[in-house]
């Protein structure tokens, strides 16, 4: 059943991270197979912001093992697709996504740069490598779910859109994506730093992913903010809708306020409402 809910009131092992859980890193490709995305500039971390991206790896927070589900979740942060919310839009959720027995994996994607295809190509390879690695990881491979937030959310959904056989996603979740490359809701930015200067009729109707829904997406949870001025709201709307009018299991939360950007930061006024919301999903689905 489809609802609307408004709240009114890893095959390149590269190394092992000490800390107090047992992520790791793994690389997404070998050298000889890594696309260039024209970035010169060394990678920068700057505010748990990273930018000038362009080796993409993803880091496996595996879940709790006393309350392992078997379900997993690729994890894209946003960041117009310049850099990288990496901590409230990526290793937080998977922090608390394995402490209640599902595994998170964030993914390090390469900025486009205008290469437009190289986001998509990197979320393929972590969906491949999440399947591949399923049982040494205590994962169910046909439990796989992505999320992902404003342009990370648009990626999750041109995954959820464009997919094959093998890298089709179970379930989606996105939180303030960017949907379509409409010019009259779209952000700009994202577009932008995705295409370049090849905005081209083809492509913007290619990423505009609420026209790329079929009977074969999977279901998706998205959650938006009314207030949202960075993103409008319209995205989400636009993407439930494709979503019903194909007969695609869909729920949508939009919250009265909480701008853009919230994540998993605790000031988020609904922040327990969403992890309730999100967890109750993933386990429905």
């Amino acid at each position: 059943m489809k609802t609307i809910t408004v709240v009114m009131s890893l095959m390149f092992m590269s190394s092992f991270v000490a800390a107090q859980t047992n992520e790791f890193k793994m690389k997404l490709w070998p050298n000889d197979k890594l696309q260039e995305n024209g970035i010169t500039e060394p990678e920068k971390t700057e505010n748990d912001r990273i930018s000038n991206v362009s080796i993409p790896d993803i880091t496996v927070y595996p879940a709790d093992k006393e309350k392992n589900t078997g379900k997993s979740v690729l994890i894209c942060p946003g960041g117009g697709y310049a850099r990288l919310a990496i901590k409230h839009e990526g290793s937080d959720f998977a922090e608390w996504l394995s402490k209640n027995g599902i595994t998170g994996v964030v993914l390090k994607y390469r900025m486009p740069n205008h290469h437009h295809t190289l986001p998509l190509e990197d979320a393929k390879q972590a969906m491949r490598m999440i399947r591949e690695n399923a049982a040494s990881w205590g994962i169910n491979p046909h439990e796989t779910g992505v999320m992902g937030f404003s342009a990370g959310g648009h990626l999750a959904s041109t995954l959820l859109t464009h997919f094959d056989s093998v890298t089709r996603p179970d379930f989606g979740i996105l939180f303030y994506p960017v949907i379509t490359f409409d010019p009259g809701y779209t952000h700009q930015g994202s577009v932008n730093n995705l295409l370049g200067k090849e905005q081209t009729p083809a492509l913007i109707t290619y990423f505009s992913n609420e026209e790329q829904v079929t009977r074969d997406t999977p279901p998706t949870l998205l959650l938006h903010s009314d207030d949202d001025k960075t993103v409008p709201v319209d995205n989400a709307l636009l993407f439930y809708n494709a979503l019903r009018s194909n007969h695609v299991r869909a729920s949508l939360h939009i919250f009265p306020i909480g701008e853009h950007g919230w994540g998993y930061k605790t000031s988020f006024p609904y922040h327990e409402l969403m992890k309730s919301a999100v967890l109750e999903w993933i386990e429905r689905n």
